[in-house]
């Protein structure tokens, strides 16, 4: 290729074409979570005139990426939780968590916690959810190196308008440059005896004896409201939800129910469960939960004081809540 042409070919467009490109490129990087090997195959464009417009995109302000340091957190509240607790660490935000904008802010935290782990995780496990899925979202390029991420606990069907519930581990572990396993099974089954034919199927098996080798796992808690994607699924009948809630369950941990005090309530359910025990979370060397909210109070001072957590990634209301309940064991 001659220089004249080899300039032809690196050549971007200009004026509003050169705009709409802009755009088209930063959501297929920042919002599609694209590589920028996948956008130039889309585009026609050569990697290198990806990365100008990107760069180009976060100097005209189209693009803005928001950092989240510790200055912007509660450090007070965190050695708090660490203390009263037993944890291994903590990420507090000021701000409370409370709908699908706070749950946003909390994940980018969550995504740059995980980003900055040493040393960096060869296999790691994850659950799923709209919190998680968020978290996937804002989790780095590169946060981890050929990692393998496992699905911890079974999944659930599709929910109308919610394109997250199912795609953590791949996009943790495309992020990562990594391969994922999914567990391919529901999270809660019909029969017990239908969960003991499926965990000895081969394949699920493997994906469950790999989660439980794994030493740290990522996890959010579910509400125990209407909004249960348990519930919302299908997976969940909606006689048994009322029935959790007259047992006195707060939420669910991996699918997996508990009280104010981050007991199992229904023996019953729990073991028509897919996924790791709860057990296995105190075994971890690190257990990474990412939750927060007025709706997730309860259901964190549970898995707290039951030792289910080493690692807290919440906002300052759900803190102070925890804090003020140390002792209701």
């Amino acid at each position: 290729m001659s220089n004249e042409q080899e300039r032809s070919a690196n050549r971007l467009p200009v004026d509003e074409a050169r705009d709409q490109l802009m755009v088209q490129v930063a959501r297929m990087a920042y919002q599609q979570d694209l590589t920028h090997t996948d956008i130039a195959s889309r585009t026609g464009l050569n990697r290198w005139q990806v990365s100008r417009l990107l760069q180009e995109a976060r100097d005209l302000g189209v693009v803005r990426i928001e950092i989240v340091p510790r200055s912007d957190r509660c450090p007070n509240l965190e050695t708090d939780l660490v203390n009263s607790f037993g944890l291994a660490d903590a990420v507090v935000l000021p701000d409370n968590v409370d709908g699908a904008s706070g749950r946003e802010g909390l994940a980018k935290a969550a995504g740059q916690y995980l980003a900055a782990l040493k040393p960096r995780p060869t296999e790691f496990g994850v659950s799923w959810g709209r919190t998680m899925g968020a978290v996937a979202h804002w989790l780095p390029d590169g946060w981890a190196s050929g990692v393998e991420v496992v699905q911890v606990n079974g999944t659930v069907a599709p929910i109308p308008g919610d394109d997250h519930q199912n795609a953590v581990a791949e996009t943790f572990a495309r992020k990562g440059d990594g391969r994922f396993v999914p567990l391919p099974v529901p999270a809660i089954v019909g029969q017990a005896e239908t969960r003991q034919v499926l965990e000895r199927d081969r394949i699920v098996a493997d994906v469950l004896r790999r989660a439980r080798s794994v030493q740290a796992i990522c996890f959010s808690l579910g509400a125990l409201n209407a909004d249960s994607a348990l519930l919302n699924s299908g997976n969940l009948l909606e006689r048994e939800y009322q029935d959790l809630r007259a047992k006195g369950a707060v939420g669910d941990i991996l699918g997996r129910f508990i009280d104010r005090k981050g007991e199992i309530v229904d023996a019953g359910i729990d073991q028509r469960t897919i996924g790791l025990p709860l057990s296995d979370l105190k075994t971890r060397d690190r257990a990474i939960c990412v939750a927060a909210g007025s709706d997730k109070y309860l259901v964190v001072a549970g898995a707290l004081h039951a030792g289910l957590i080493s690692v807290l990634i919440t906002d300052a209301a759900t803190a102070t809540y925890a804090l003020e309940h140390v002792h209701d064991r």
